[in-house]
């Protein structure tokens, strides 16, 4: 394809192309790989000047790409991800020419020795690491005052919306799909943090049942909550990377939960009346605090919702999200980060979380916009996981979250999952270790995206998914950003 075709492409046809879309052009070679890397990366040179989403292009793509177009000549296509480039979050080792920061100036010269498992897995299936995105730096648990998708090594990352904001700690992941600067996304979540910039970005994400994915190789915040998840602009697409994830690794001892599902297909969940009979619980105890025109939105989502066969009956969760340990986050964070970093490339000299906090310290005017409490705070725990608080505030997540409010709650009200605007309520699941997807469900009056999150208990995701997509198909809410 030469220069003029592929800019007609790029400009009339790429932008909200599906996974299944672009394989079947690669399948009968109306497009390459190699195009379909350099239409995207004309895109983020375009685009990405004002959004900020992505913080550098991986620069083995175009290679990994001719060399993936020879492989599906000779031996055909190696999953439906073959040849597909996505991006990654900042998060995620990568054992390649880029650099693994967590969206930190202190990190910028670090080079992860291998890749993080999600990362081996995405490209065992055949898929392209496009680049690295953006990302509330440290996953937001640096500061309680930092904007969602500021960093220092990228800056801040922009709603391609307008002036709203842009959702995190996975703001560049979402941004960047969003924006068409790439198929898919691979976020991170610990509560919420990729089903808000999901919601903002008129995406669809994926939040695991935590236990479905390796967490091996990327920057931690907690081992209770951590799990990665796609971001994409379709439920299909969202699928297709959701499946490539799950499997076991032998150095994250949860992910033997994943067994159940690896071969699944998961094809058979996309199903256009999944909703029929499904009742969703509903608790306004989550979102007193929405704004007026989500609200309005959401009354909309729900007819939506009744129009496709769901009833919707008034739940109480009964926890109140206050009730829910931030303490856990606090002392895992110190924990978890100081053993990443320990092990991580010898050349690199951030060796714990006081050295961060030191070279934040040390380059005040670059590092400090926001202040670092968290991290002070979290730097004061032992480290060691065996303060009272931390226990208790385990055993009250693991209570009331799961056990509790969940799991018997929603039994009791025989609710199939629990239905949220936007993200309100996403961090009672993220508490819990369950799943939640979010869907699109049109953009408020203002314009600004706005979803609508089903929240299940472990191992739902095949009845999540058939919701959410029964949904998508009925309400087709994806809006492109003008």
């Amino acid at each position: 394809m030469h220069h003029q075709k592929l800019e007609d492409y790029r400009k009339n046809k790429l932008d909200e192309m599906t996974i299944a879309e672009l394989q079947q052009e690669m399948e009968t070679g109306k497009l390459t790989s190699e195009e379909l890397v350099l239409m995207y990366k004309e895109n983020i040179s375009l685009r990405d000047t004002h959004i900020h989403a992505v913080l550098e292009v991986n620069p083995d793509a175009l290679l990994t790409a001719r060399a993936l177009d020879f492989e599906r000549k000779h031996k055909g296509p190696r999953s439906n991800l073959h040849g597909i480039p996505l991006l990654v979050k900042d998060n995620m080792d990568t054992g390649d020419g880029m650099h693994t920061s967590a969206g930190s100036l202190a990190m910028a010269d670090h080079y992860a020795l291998r890749d993080a498992k999600v990362v081996e897995k995405l490209r065992a299936a055949g898929a392209i690491i496009l680049g690295k995105t953006n990302m509330t730096e440290w996953a937001n648990f640096m500061s309680d005052k930092m904007t969602n998708g500021f960093s220092s090594r990228g800056g801040q990352v922009k709603n391609p919306y307008g002036p709203f904001d842009v959702g995190g700690s996975s703001s560049g992941s979402a941004a960047g799909v969003a924006s068409n600067l790439a198929v898919a996304a691979v976020g991170t979540e610990t509560s919420g943090s990729i089903i808000n910039p999901a919601a903002q970005n008129s995406l669809v994400g994926i939040k695991p049942t935590v236990g479905l994915v390796s967490r091996t190789g990327i920057i931690p915040l907690s081992h209770t909550q951590d799990t990665a998840g796609p971001l994409a602009r379709s439920v299909e697409d969202a699928v297709a990377v959701f499946a490539a994830l799950i499997g076991t690794d032998s150095e994250d001892v949860i992910t033997v939960l994943a067994d159940q599902f690896i071969g699944r297909d998961w094809k058979q969940h996309l199903k256009s009346d999944g909703l029929s009979g499904v009742v969703l619980g509903l608790d306004r105890q989550l979102f007193k605090e929405v704004p007026d025109d989500q609200a309005k939105a959401f009354e909309a989502a729900m007819g939506q919702l009744r129009a496709c066969g769901a009833t919707i009956k008034e739940v109480d969760i009964g926890t109140e999200q206050e009730d829910l340990g931030f303490a856990v986050l606090l002392h895992e964070f110190k924990a978890d980060l100081n053993a990443y970093l320990a092990r991580s490339n010898p050349d690199h000299r951030i060796r714990s979380m006081s050295d961060i906090i030191l070279y934040n310290e040390e380059h005040a005017e670059q590092m400090l916009k926001f202040g670092q409490n968290l991290l002070q705070q979290a730097n004061s725990m032992s480290g060691n996981l065996t303060e009272r608080e931390y226990v208790e505030a385990l055993e009250r997540n693991r209570f009331l979250a799961a056990e509790q409010g969940m799991k018997k709650q929603l039994q009791q009200a025989g609710a199939d999952a629990l239905l949220l605007p936007q993200d309100f309520g996403c961090n009672i699941g993220a508490a819990a270790g369950f799943p939640s997807i979010t869907v699109p469900a049109g953009l408020t009056a203002a314009g600004e995206p706005f979803g609508i999150t089903f929240a299940g208990q472990a191992f739902d995701e095949p009845k999540l998914i058939e919701y959410a997509y029964a949904f998508e198909q009925a309400a087709a809410g994806r809006r492109r950003p003008s």
